[in-house]
């Protein structure tokens, strides 16, 4: 069993919008720094966002920035990716993951990863 549970993946034209929900199941998600993750056909799997355990601190991709935002509900046991002015190249599947830091995601030091969700951006 996954331990999240990711959704708001579709087929999308450019320039339009998605959001991406990651709901942790079996564990408490406030406990960690949580990252999306997205890997295209043939492509390594890359960092898109990170946000801190205590949700003060985000980090974006170059590529993302001013387009996407990443935000936590713990009460929710959720997170999420709100994904604007989309383009043919954000196409992939969209993971999220649990790590105890933001530093521990960028190293890859994972303890939880999502089963993922596709985006396809294209006219």
């Amino acid at each position: 069993q996954s331990p999240f549970v990711e959704s708001g993946g579709d087929l999308v034209q450019p320039g339009g919008s998605l959001r991406l929900s990651c709901t942790a199941t079996g564990f408490t998600l406030g406990y960690y720094a949580i990252g999306w993750f997205r890997q295209a056909p043939g492509k390594e799997r890359e960092a898109v966002a990170a946000i801190s355990q205590s949700g003060d601190t985000t980090s974006y991709i170059g590529s993302v920035k001013g387009r996407f935002t990443i935000s936590r509900d713990d009460a929710k046991d959720t997170v999420y990716l709100q994904m604007n002015s989309l383009k043919p190249d954000d196409t992939g599947n969209y993971y999220c993951a649990a790590a105890p830091s933001i530093v521990s995601l960028s190293l890859r030091e994972i303890d939880h990863w999502g089963q993922g969700t596709q985006v396809t951006v294209s006219s």
